[in-house]
Parts: structure tokens; C-alpha cells; sequence
């Protein structure tokens, strides 16, 4: 009996599993949809190139005055909550054309903000799913 606890090998390979392949699969399933992230994310803040791009539109267009430096909401509403229901064209439609009656100006014509909408949306998608776990993020190594 005392082989049966020293042969049992998936305590051994347990340990073989490395953090980072862990926190990649957390962020390929995180979309409610099902379908691939927009985004690609390790350590909770170190992110691919085109979702570092959205986190610099982001405070390029200063929309932290409205939405919060953690876009969890001031003036304007938690982007954190909105992003779980929002579509990806309603959030284009959104930021594109504003809600004016809302307070919240179009950013449509803005050329830090227009070119870059699909890397805004990845950003702030990561931080809504709660992959990108700090406002702040940097590259990927």
C-alpha cells in the first residue's frame, strides 16, 4: 500500500502546468459569447500590442473625466457594467455618435479616437470581463 500514494503521478504533474498558459486560458474564455477574446492579456496587465493601443486612446481621449480612471463610473456610467451587456456595435455606435442627451460627447471625428476604435473596445472589453485586472497596463514582454 505504501506504493499506491508514491506511484500516483498526477500530484506530480500538477506543478508541471505553468501560470501563464493558466492566465491566457482564463482570457480566451472570459467573453460571454463565447467566441475569441479581442484582446490578449498575462498577468492581469500586460497586454498585446493593439490592446495597449486602446488603453492609449483611452487616455488620449481623457475619457477617464466621465467614466473614472478605473472606468468603474462618475458623471458618466461604470464601463465595467456596461461592457457585460453592450455589443461591439453598440459600443462603436456609442462612442462614434455620443449620447448627447447623456452628456456623452461623439468622439466620431476625433483622430485619436476614430482610428482606434477596435483597440478602445479591446481594452476596455478585457477590464469589463475582468481579464485586464488593473486600469493601467503595459506591453507584453
Amino acid at each position: 500500500m505504501k506504493d499506491t500514494p508514491a506511484a500516483t503521478p498526477p500530484a506530480a504533474a500538477k506543478p508541471a502546468t505553468p501560470a501563464a498558459p493558466a492566465a491566457e486560458a482564463k482570457t480566451a474564455a472570459a467573453p460571454a459569447t463565447g467566441g475569441a477574446a479581442p484582446y490578449k492579456v498575462v498577468d492581469g496587465y500586460k497586454v498585446d500590442a493593439e490592446t495597449l493601443k486602446g488603453f492609449r486612446t483611452w487616455r488620449a481621449a481623457a475619457c477617464d473625466r466621465c467614466h473614472g480612471p478605473n472606468q468603474e463610473g462618475l458623471v458618466g456610467p461604470s464601463l465595467l457594467n456596461s461592457l457585460k451587456t453592450l455589443s461591439k456595435s453598440e459600443f462603436v455606435t456609442t462612442v462614434t455618435n455620443g449620447r448627447l442627451e447623456k452628456g456623452m460627447p461623439s468622439f466620431g471625428q476625433n483622430p485619436n479616437v476614430a482610428p482606434n476604435l477596435d483597440q478602445l473596445y479591446a481594452y476596455l472589453k478585457g477590464r469589463s470581463d475582468g481579464a485586464i485586472t488593473k486600469a493601467h497596463v503595459e506591453a507584453m514582454p
